[in-house]
């Protein structure tokens, strides 16, 4: 496991181009002002240790050296110790459609950005508690099994996309259904469901598994994403749209905020249904409502003892540059002999 202090010195990579690109104009300007000079065949006279190798070595020694100094400014670290620490909370399942009605743009961005969005500060509000993500359409797929691990949870939710299933539909009876099998431990006090959709349901299944999961000790709470006039589904390419879904008369598709299914799923499995529109209300909500459940102790591993590494960086600029002024700037008898860049012809 590692860490990344001061990411934002990667800017610095900047100035690699721009040094190559320094480079390459000073050997045009000098090459051009050679050929004012004299002909070729003369310079070749003037110059004979000239070497094309040696500035080209000097440039890849300079990138290099710009590179681990880069790279030390950031400072890396690499966590040396895993501990287990004993914490209290539930298990929560995060079950996001991924179908293309989640493309609809009646709600900002768009539905699928606003669910990551929503998931995304739930699991910043979060202190304890163990989380899964499950992304579903046409079937489910296990996106990221129960973990304390948040950093991968979100990195898993920001990969999450309506083109990452191939089966299109809604089934949210699948998402239930594969949920149920997240949750292994029998004395888990509470077992937490949250589904993110907007209600479309192709088989309407959702609610009789629903029951079942909740004689389970599963609560299933939804959050409704969209809104009740809906919006059509934009079909794009490199992000700009082509057109809009169509039905089989040529009509454009219209998606719209199904919250009666989102609802009758909740009530099912004794929770509660959450319009999605409001973010900061949808975290409270939850916040809320974790809160009041019963917490279960439980041991999780994690990566302790981060350790520094720049200086290992550091010191790879430093012998690179070594390498630069000593070898490279002043003539040394034994390279000479070897004669690598050309400096013996006469």
């Amino acid at each position: 496991m590692y860490q990344l202090e001061e990411q934002i010195w990667f800017w610095a990579l900047i100035s690699i181009p721009l040094v190559v690109l320094l480079f390459m104009l000073v050997l045009w300007w000098k090459n051009r002002s050679q050929k004012r000079f004299a002909d070729a065949s003369l310079l070749n006279r003037l110059s004979p240790s000239k070497s094309i190798l040696k500035p080209i070595l000097k440039l890849g020694l300079w990138v290099v050296v710009l590179l681990f100094l880069t790279i030390a400014l950031v400072n890396p670290k690499i966590g040396t110790k895993l501990e287990t620490v004993k914490r209290e909370g539930v298990d929560i399942v995060f079950a996001i459609d991924v179908s293309k009605s989640m493309l609809a743009e009646d709600i900002a961005p768009n539905r699928i950005e606003k669910s990551k969005q929503l998931v995304a500060q739930i699991v910043n509000n979060l202190a304890s508690d163990r989380v899964g993500i499950i992304a579903y359409a046409g079937k489910a797929f296990p996106q990221l099994p129960i973990t304390t691990d948040y950093a991968a949870a979100k990195m898993f939710l920001q990969s999450m996309n309506t083109d990452m299933l191939s089966s299109q539909g809604t089934a949210i009876d699948e998402a239930i259904q594969l949920a149920r099998t997240y949750f292994d431990d029998e004395e888990q006090t509470n077992r937490i469901l949250i589904i993110i959709s907007d209600g479309e349901d192709h088989n309407n299944l959702a609610s009789d598994v629903a029951q079942a999961a909740s004689n389970e000790g599963i609560k299933i709470f939804t959050i409704g994403v969209g809104t009740d006039s809906g919006g059509p589904i934009p079909i794009k390419r490199n992000n700009v749209v082509l057109n809009y879904k169509k039905d089989q008369n040529g009509e454009t598709v219209i998606t719209k905020l199904n919250e009666e299914t989102l609802i009758d799923i909740a009530d099912e499995a004794s929770g509660e249904y959450i319009k999605g529109n409001n973010t900061e209300k949808v975290v409270n909500e939850i916040r809320e409502i974790l809160n009041k459940m019963d917490k279960k102790e439980f041991e999780a591993q994690q990566i302790a003892d981060f350790k520094d590494q720049f200086q290992w960086f550091l010191g790879f600029a430093l012998f690179f540059l070594f390498l630069d002024i000593f070898f490279l700037d002043r003539k040394t008898a034994w390279l000479q002999k070897l004669n690598l860049f050309n400096e013996n012809n006469n």
